[in-house]
């Protein structure tokens, strides 16, 4: 009986560590802003958002490119770009563009 309780623990745990990514990523609860690029341009003062939505990673929908974040802060030049991400047990991902410019 130990010797099944090690090995199911152990397989728990290598399925749910996953494999390294270039972001953090969480298992059970994920949520993050990290950059995405930034320009030589000048500050800017306009801001604009690009959402999309994920349901047990079967279903996404939205749209998060940068053009539509442009188009949501009526932006021509980006200085920044920012990327949220939330998600709960991979039932709920709800991911966030924004966009910085003039």
């Amino acid at each position: 009986m130990k010797k099944i309780l090690s090995t199911t623990v152990l397989a728990a745990s290598m399925t749910m560590a996953g494999c390294a990514t270039s972001v953090p990523v969480g298992g059970l609860f994920t949520d993050i802003q990290l950059p995405v690029a930034a320009t030589a341009n000048a500050q800017g003062s306009k801001v604009g958002t690009a959402k999309c939505q994920s349901i047990l990673a079967l279903i996404a929908q939205g749209d998060c490119s940068i053009e539509a974040a442009k188009a949501d802060g009526n932006i021509t030049s980006v200085t920044h770009i920012d990327w949220k991400a939330n998600n709960i047990l991979g039932i709920i991902g709800n991911y966030e563009l924004t966009v910085h410019g003039n």
